[in-house]
């Protein structure tokens, strides 16, 4: 088989939809895999309006839940048996020829581990609101990496394609709290050896709502997601030093300017996620006593105040 496709499900509410997109592919040699999180909501419903034996519907037993949601997309990974692995979030959708432009792009350049596409971003209506920023057709992992930095790439953990048998020798996608970074990290040591393969072609559509986990919970363990994050930061560039000329350039921009990047992401993770209108005050106070910890000073701090009040102000403009 060459595709295996996987949901990691939870929410009920474009799940329908989602998987819709993927049985209506113009490549037909793939498995659709659904790992119901131990769900609340009645995923079996949707589940059983579809009659297609491409689907294999599993179940946890215990939730994994959104902290740990990257355990259920390893869960998702051990079921499948395609040569490559694609891992949908439950409300995104796929063009008809999503994976008939991968299969194009893997046939063309058969010894990468990882395979990237261009995306549609969409609101809950299925709307265009943008495009992703196009990228080059090969990329070094450096060169991701710094251009990740200074947010100018816009990915999505499902444009990626991956082989299979790199996951599995990696044991699964990197795991941080929240999936914070996680996909990014994964596809880092993918493009590792080889680099990106990039299609200019949009074929995935990311849905960009208020239910997702990256606008929403513990800005705390976000910060502790970006401590592990930074590690690992650290360790690749101690580990990895390249010799091409070019890759040097981004890798010398990447180790002066990271700690910098990491400091800015969590003023910007408090001041956007941890400081809430009802309740500023008493988030203000909790903040400033843990600030240590969170390796940042007074100063930072204050300028996360300033952040979240220029936040709320812009709301009721």
């Amino acid at each position: 088989m060459m595709f295996s496709i996987a949901i990691p499900a939870y929410k009920k509410k474009f799940l329908y939809s989602c998987i819709d997109s993927i049985l209506k592919q113009d490549y037909s040699d793939f498995e659709l895999i659904v790992v119901n999180d131990n769900s609340p909501e009645d995923l079996d419903g949707i589940i059983e309006q579809f009659d297609d034996r491409r689907i294999k519907y599993f179940k946890n037993e215990k939730n994994c839940g959104a902290e740990n949601v990257v355990d259920n997309w390893n869960i998702c990974l051990s079921y499948a048996s395609g040569d490559y692995f694609v891992l949908m979030g439950d409300d995104d959708e796929m063009t008809s020829d999503y994976l008939s432009t991968f299969y194009h792009l893997i046939n063309s350049f058969p010894n990468q581990n990882v395979y990237h596409c261009r995306s549609f971003i969409i609101n809950d209506t299925s709307d265009i609101k943008r495009l992703s920023p196009s990228w080059p057709e090969w990329e070094s992992v450096y060169e991701n990496m710094w251009h990740r930095m200074k947010k100018l790439r816009e990915q999505y953990v499902s444009d990626f394609v991956y082989k299979k048998e790199f996951l599995d020798n990696c044991k699964g996608f990197y795991k941080l709290p929240l999936a914070w970074a996680s996909d990014d990290i994964t596809s880092f040591q993918a493009a590792s050896n080889n680099g990106i393969i990039h299609t200019q072609k949009p074929v995935f559509c990311y849905r960009e709502s208020d239910i997702t986990i990256s606008n929403s919970y513990s800005a705390e363990l976000k910060l502790q997601a970006i401590d592990g994050e930074e590690k690992w930061y650290h360790n690749f560039i101690e580990s990895y030093v390249p010799s091409n000329k070019i890759d040097k350039s981004f890798y010398d921009c990447i180790k002066k300017e990271k700690s910098n990047f990491f400091l800015t992401k969590r003023i910007e993770t408090i001041a956007y996620n941890g400081i809430r209108e009802n309740f500023f005050l008493k988030d203000c106070i909790y903040f400033l006593r843990k600030r240590k910890s969170f390796k940042l000073n007074l100063q930072h701090i204050v300028y996360a105040f300033i952040l979240a009040i220029k936040k709320s102000k812009s709301k009721t403009a």
